[in-house]
């Protein structure tokens, strides 16, 4: 197991490698890039989501905005004209566009190999402070929705299994088909009409993680506190959530009851409960259990954008969301990269799962 688990940290590193290459090739044909988002806001053109520069921007603009009115032209940026080329250098120095972009693309994966992912254009901080100061929420959102989606689903499943073709059956997959033909954005709107005072009631808290004088409760209250407030948000992500892992949990043991070894385990006189707990679920549940991590990691990264931004959740979703708005590369480039080596690591930990699950699994023997 260990040369295994060797050669896929080995082949991270060309696989990630590859990932940044192709979307920062892509990027680069992409209009609309940081030079041109403070060309913009030098002409007083720009979009509410492009307006949030930083101090030191400010005072380039204020000291180079004088010869605006120059009669020379600049072409290579869309909305340059009329500009002093002067300053479109400076600005292009100050975002390091003044260099070609294989050199810019080699400075970053050196800076990245080491985990330094500069600051950020817009926000004027370094990527990696703004990344953990959002990570506290979309792992919230993230650990707990996976737990109540597998603690749920894993007993339907298997209770689906049992009553196959049963009205329980019927009834339970067609409340989950409705609950996945459900936009999640859309549920927590409604639950916000509904729930947060939009217009009927104001049971639960419209936005955050805490309450603001949260700091000043006792522990057990600021736990309540914050549990209050992932009720709603939880609620829509978890909406349409149940479907795969329930289906899945349901086929495998399908799959597993009708194998021999269950009915050689049934003629021996043993009881319905203890074929299915004691020789059915283990080989049942390793596609399940296995699964864990990607299924988080899914949540955690790809599943609560929308969430986020509806109930006002700073988290990770909402950074990557403003960071592609305004062209923030770093922001871009670097929570890419963080989610790309998470992604492939997780890969790596599904796979370690599987082998300690069941022993008879060897990736090693097979790559052999």
């Amino acid at each position: 197991m260990i040369a295994y688990i060797i050669r896929r940290l080995l082949l991270i590193i060309p696989t990630l490698f590859g990932i940044m290459v192709l979307n920062f090739a892509i990027v680069q044909f992409a209009p609309g890039g940081p030079v041109e988002q403070t060309l913009a806001n030098i002409k007083g053109s720009a979009s509410p989501a492009t307006n949030a520069i930083t101090g030191n921007q400010s005072d380039l603009i204020r000291s180079q905005t004088k010869d605006v009115t120059s009669s020379r032209e600049v072409t290579k940026y869309r909305g340059a004209r009329g500009l002093d080329p002067e300053l479109v250098k400076r600005i292009e120095k100050m975002y390091g566009f003044d260099k070609p972009p294989t050199e810019r693309f080699w400075m970053m994966i050196k800076d990245y190999a080491t985990f330094d992912f500069g600051q950020s254009f817009f926000k004027g901080r370094p990527v990696i402070d703004l990344i953990l100061d959002k990570m506290p929420v979309s792992i919230s959102l993230g650990l707990w929705t996976t737990l109540i989606v597998y603690l749920v689903s894993i007993p339907l499943g298997i209770a689906k299994a049992v009553r196959d073709g049963a009205p329980f059956d019927v009834w339970s997959s067609t409340i989950i088909v409705v609950g996945t033909a459900i936009p999640g954005y859309l549920f927590a709107i409604l639950l916000i009409v509904l729930f947060a005072g939009g217009s009927y009631f104001q049971w639960f808290p419209l936005q955050g993680l805490t309450s603001p004088d949260a700091d000043t409760f006792p522990w057990w209250k600021q736990t309540l506190d914050y549990f209050w407030h992932l009720v709603l948000p939880i609620t829509a992500l978890l909406v349409g959530a149940f479907a795969g892992l329930t289906m899945l949990t349901k086929n495998s043991f399908l799959d597993q009851i009708n194998q021999q070894y269950v009915i050689t385990a049934r003629a021996k006189g043993l009881t319905e409960r203890r074929v299915l707990y004691g020789h059915v679920f283990r080989n049942a549940m390793l596609i399940v259990i296995a699964g864990f991590p990607g299924a988080f990691i899914g949540i955690l990264f790809t599943g609560a954008l929308l969430v986020e931004i509806i109930f006002s959740l700073d988290g990770l979703g909402l950074l990557g969301y403003e960071a592609t708005l305004n062209r923030d590369y770093p922001i871009m480039f670097g929570t890419l990269y963080i989610y790309t080596l998470i992604g492939l690591l997780t890969q790596l930990i599904s796979d370690v799962t599987y082998m300690l699950v069941d022993p008879r699994i060897d990736f090693e023997a097979r790559a052999a």
